[in-house]
């Protein structure tokens, strides 16, 4: 602890008292509450996990500029920049971060005072308020250089590439496991002329690079304590160069789906239509006049391809023996790669009254 609060110690923080204490449930990063006293605002203290982020420096700077251009387009429309994106409370030498003694990367951020997390995020109002609070997110940074950014995790959303990895760790079967996924792997390869439609359709000059969050969950958002009023967007660690596809379709993966993540029973899993068209009315209702009909029809693919992605995610690190996402009982990534399986197909069956939906919301 006393390590900890020599780092608090090289932040710009009010004088008083300092006190930390483990906040949270994330599984990446180490996280703590600092609490000063006499001083009402609270601060986070963070350690960015630099195995997952193996370059975490180009998180900070992406985080950086995304939360000075923010802070400038908050103003210029008249709100608050300490609640509506996150500030960085910078170092006593005027940097963004501090590095201890074994080169790890640490941050501190006001907290978002007087917000709160979604908690029940099956209701169609908290959807649609998450939907507007990432819209909004895209529409501030639509002027933003996107192609300015780090990508911090290379080919963090190249379909193809999911699916070549697959590949290799189906050809490589460390853990003798490919005999039991013959029908998974066969509706993977099914699907590899899908893999490509968003990426030929950027190279193609028809989706433009955006900057993206990349991990759209509603817990992302955070809510006005008192009215429920979408704030702001945190968590801004996967911000990169993409297309506005992926932020909207692992949206929809994760918001309208009508069952848990790892749900054995596949009969239960299926896109919730009202739940996406909620999620899709708050988004477009920010981006309405600053999208082409390509783009907006673009977000039905998102939806589709997120979905295949994490599928075969899932279904690769089972084959290799469950290295990068945590179990908590055998052949858990196995139950996943089938739930999202069988999303992705319930997905195909809807495609039409997405698109529908989609368009009739932004006209």
């Amino acid at each position: 602890m006393d390590d900890m609060m020599q780092l608090v110690g090289q932040f710009d923080l009010p004088g008083g008292e300092k006190k930390a204490e483990p906040y949270g449930n994330g599984h990446i990063n180490k996280t703590y509450r600092i609490t000063i006293e006499g001083v009402k605002e609270q601060y986070i203290l963070q350690w960015i996990n630099n195995y997952v982020f193996v370059r975490p420096r180009e998180v900070m700077e992406n985080m950086l500029h995304i939360t000075e251009h923010l802070q400038k387009r908050i103003r210029e429309e008249g709100g608050d920049p300490d609640r509506e994106t996150i500030r960085l409370i910078p170092s006593l030498t005027g940097g963004a971060w501090v590095e201890d003694a074994d080169g790890g990367v640490w941050r501190v951020m006001l907290c978002v005072p007087d917000t709160v997390s979604p908690q029940h995020p099956d209701d169609l109002h908290v959807l649609e308020e998450c939907g507007k609070a990432f819209g909004c997110f895209s529409r501030r940074l639509l002027d933003f250089p996107a192609a300015s950014l780090y990508e911090t995790i290379v080919d963090f959303h190249n379909t193809p590439v999911r699916l070549q990895q697959l590949e290799d760790a189906a050809a490589a079967d460390p853990c003798g496991r490919l005999k039991d996924v013959g029908e998974e792997m066969a509706f993977a390869r099914a699907r590899e002329a899908e893999t490509r439609i968003l990426t030929e359709a950027h190279a193609a000059g028809k989706l433009p690079l955006r900057v993206t969050h990349n991990d759209t969950k509603v817990n992302n958002v955070r809510l006005d304590r008192e009215t429920g009023k979408a704030v702001c967007v945190i968590d801004l660690d996967t911000v990169m160069p993409g297309l506005l596809a992926y932020d909207f379709g692992d949206a929809i993966r994760v918001g309208a789906c009508s069952a848990e993540e790892d749900e054995r029973d596949l009969s239960k899993v299926r896109l919730e239509l009202p739940k996406a068209e909620a999620f899709a009315r708050g988004f477009l209702k920010e981006l309405k006049g600053e999208l082409s009909e390509e783009e907006v029809l673009s977000l039905e693919a998102g939806a589709r391809l997120m979905t295949f992605e994490n599928g075969m995610r899932f279904l690769a690190d089972h084959l290799n023996g469950d290295k990068y996402f945590r179990i908590h009982r055998p052949g858990q990534n196995l139950d996943r790669a089938r739930a999202q399986f069988a999303l992705l197909a319930d997905l195909e069956k809807q495609q039409e009254e997405m698109r529908e939906m989609l368009m009739s919301l932004y006209r």
